[in-house]
């Protein structure tokens, strides 16, 4: 028995806006992304009488803004987990393999659809961001139209789009979203952070996908920085690791039962 794709599509939709622990994760991605990023933008201004003339050298105002991105890519994993990993907690995906028996199918129509919703979130929070944090930074603000901004806003939103992406791939895979979230949590609060501020990991750290991806939203190149890849290059190691995460999703869920 075959499925028609478009009818996948519109199943997997139906499932992901009844849910209501994923309308209240993107909610939240969008709400501490960007208080987060009006705090620190409100801060950065009163702060940059007392920088030094290096670190006045490498002041980005539109990266400052993006700075609840730390935070608000927490609840993009949130969601890329929920989406994928619920189903098998709570055993709906015996149900869902029947209905859909071809597994390609079911799960990129899944990621398609949930990816088409994180992109909007993501694309907007963006936008909302950078103008809100440009507020706050007063005379110190960037303009959409300068050099390189318009690149960065837009990649803010791929950002976090590809985050819940890498998300949905590892909750293909690990099945459990306790597991889930108990990896890739910490490894992107805590062990990308340290690897990336170690001397002796800091080349390791800085291709892992939440750093390379992280590059898209810089305009301004800090002092010293000698990173071998440019913006559009980190996302593009971002995009491989996002990549991996699926392909290796859908071969656990070809090769093992529900």
């Amino acid at each position: 028995m075959s499925t028609a794709p478009a009818q996948v599509v519109r199943s997997e939709w139906t499932k992901i806006r009844s849910v209501a622990s994923t309308v209240w994760t993107l909610s939240l991605a969008v709400v501490v992304t960007v208080a987060l990023g009006m705090l620190i933008s409100a801060l950065s201004k009163s702060e940059f009488g007392n920088l030094s003339a290096r670190d006045r050298l490498s002041f980005d105002p539109t990266y400052i803004s993006f700075a609840g991105m730390s935070l608000g890519q927490l609840a993009m994993i949130v969601f890329g987990v929920l989406v994928v990993a619920n189903e098998y907690s709570s055993g709906m995906i015996r149900t869902s393999l029947a209905a859909v028996p071809q597994r390609a199918t079911f799960l990129f129509s899944k990621v398609a659809v949930a990816t088409a919703l994180a992109l909007v979130v993501g694309m907007a929070t963006s936008f909302v961001t950078f103008f809100l944090g440009q507020a706050m930074l007063g005379d110190l603000r960037a303009s959409i139209g300068d050099p390189g901004v318009l690149r960065a806003v837009f990649g803010g939103g791929l950002y976090m789009t590809l985050i819940a992406m890498f998300s949905m791939g590892v909750a293909a895979m690990l099945r459990s979203p306790m597991l889930s979230l108990g990896i890739l949590m910490p490894f992107f609060f805590l062990i990308s952070g340290i690897l990336g501020a170690v001397s002796a990991t800091k080349k390791v750290g800085r291709f892992l996908p939440d750093q390379a991806g992280s590059k898209i939203m810089q305009v301004v190149t800090p002092v010293g920085d000698d990173t071998p890849y440019g913006p559009w290059g980190g996302l593009g190691i971002m995009a491989l690791w996002v990549l991996a995460a699926l392909a290796g999703g859908y071969l656990v869920l070809r090769q093992r039962d529900a």
